[in-house]
């Protein structure tokens, strides 16, 4: 079983090169397949959520070549067989999104149920809303969700909670439904807009993503496009937090700065400089850190998906924090962990109660899901002595080359394997 080993107490300083952002790639590989042509997708991570998505997509038959480990052609005209059973596809959420994509070209998609990391509920009961106002049948049989149209037909469709999965699984399916669909109450993420855009370069008519109203003009067919996903501003604001609680001085390079305005204003907030420049983004953290109150929301709000690193990094801030966390009701699993390294946090309900520390102790600490496992190893770096982190597979899911590109900032961090490692690495570090 792999771990990392962290000696933390070093500022990190240099530079990061940020990869594509996963939650846009996995929904734009999906409608690749939309149309005969072949279409190149380039700027893709190379980490495992991507590639459990390309199995389970050669597995139906798509035709997937891989260019280099960030670019792959695809050429879904062989597709056959519609339903989805993978055993992998349990592990991603995303694989929900082959769902508008199938059913919005052949009319028909069974998919088996999704699964992920474990960080609360999250329904599919827009998708299901939504996919039946385009005149879909929606079952659930057998672990599958197993959708069917005659045809689907454009509607006006209200989704009840901003919800980025169902925006774009609804968007795909009605890219090629007769006549035209409004989706009100939209998600406004960044990679709802790459997945339209994405849509449009294929011959697509959609309009005002980005806004909470798009309105779709459906189309007889897509046609070939090459595209390069948007940058990740996930793994961007994990570095943006790792140079704030290590104390450094760190440049993380090719994100969209526009993307990362509510964590840049947080770091600003508990003392960090932050500059922007065009294509990436500067955190320097010196001195004494300070509390803030933070609340996720969806974007252009403060993102749940940095809520444990902005939690871990408040820990070691001088007074009282505050954070709340409205999306999902699990994402603070982390804190029992980070407890164990003398974090001082209470958590009722959906709120954390933060009284900064001065500094964390290194000790054996589990992963319980992606991003709070990237917290976990931000909160080692920061540490003093050793620290263990197991069940990195669930970073791994989002995180290409994480050590490695830690490693580069001056992090004493290693992926081990055995015993002998542990112990190999223990006497290089002293």
């Amino acid at each position: 079983m792999e771990q990392y080993i962290i000696k933390g107490g070093n500022p990190l300083s240099g530079e990061v090169e940020i990869g594509g952002a996963k939650n846009a790639a996995l929904a734009i590989l999906a409608a690749a397949t939309m149309t005969d042509e072949t279409v190149t997708i380039d700027n893709l991570p190379d980490v495992r959520d991507v590639k459990v998505m390309l199995k389970a997509m050669e597995g139906i038959g798509v035709i997937v070549e891989r260019l280099d480990k960030h670019a792959v052609k695809i050429n879904g005209s062989l597709v056959q067989n519609k339903s989805i059973d993978f055993e992998f596809m349990k592990k991603i959420r995303a694989s929900y999104y082959l769902l508008g994509a199938l059913l919005g070209k052949y009319k028909r998609a069974d998919v088996v149920l999704p699964g992920g990391c474990n960080i609360g509920s999250r329904p599919i009961d827009q998708h299901i809303k939504g996919f039946r106002a385009l005149g879909a049948e929606v079952k659930i049989e057998h672990g599958l969700i197993v959708t069917k149209a005659e045809r689907l037909v454009g509607n006006h469709i209200y989704l009840d909670v901003v919800t980025v999965g169902a925006t774009i699984n609804v968007m795909m399916a009605a890219a090629m439904a007769d006549g035209k669909t409004i989706i009100e109450n939209a998600a406004k993420e960044p990679h709802v807009v790459d997945v339209a855009n994405f849509l449009n370069s294929m011959g697509a008519n959609i309009k005002g993503a980005g806004t909470d109203v798009i309105r779709i003009r459906g189309v007889e067919k897509l046609h070939k496009t090459e595209y390069s996903v948007i940058p990740d501003q996930i793994e961007a604001g994990t570095f943006m937090f790792a140079g704030a609680i290590t104390k450094g001085d760190v440049l993380i390079k090719n994100v969209i700065p526009k993307h990362l305005e509510s964590i840049s204003a947080k770091l600003i907030e508990i003392g960090c400089e932050v500059e922007e420049f065009d294509d990436a983004v500067r955190v320097i953290s010196k001195g004494e850190l300070h509390h803030t109150h933070v609340k996720t929301l969806p974007y252009p709000g403060y993102p749940t998906d940095m809520q444990p690193q902005i939690g871990v990094t408040l820990a070691l801030c001088e007074g009282t924090s505050i954070v709340t966390e409205s999306i999902f009701e699990n994402r603070f699993k982390y804190v029992d962990e980070l407890t164990r390294m003398g974090a001082n946090i209470k958590v009722e309900g959906n709120t954390a109660i933060i009284d900064g520390v001065k500094n964390y102790t290194g000790a054996a600490i589990n992963a319980p899901d992606l991003r709070a496992g990237a917290a976990l190893v931000l909160a080692g770096l920061a540490a003093e002595g050793i620290t263990i982190v197991d069940d990195i597979h669930y970073i791994q899911r989002g995180y290409e080359d994480f050590e490695v590109k830690l490693q580069q900032l001056g992090a004493q961090i290693e992926k081990v394997a055995s015993e002998r490692d542990i112990q190999k690495f223990k006497l290089k570090v002293g």
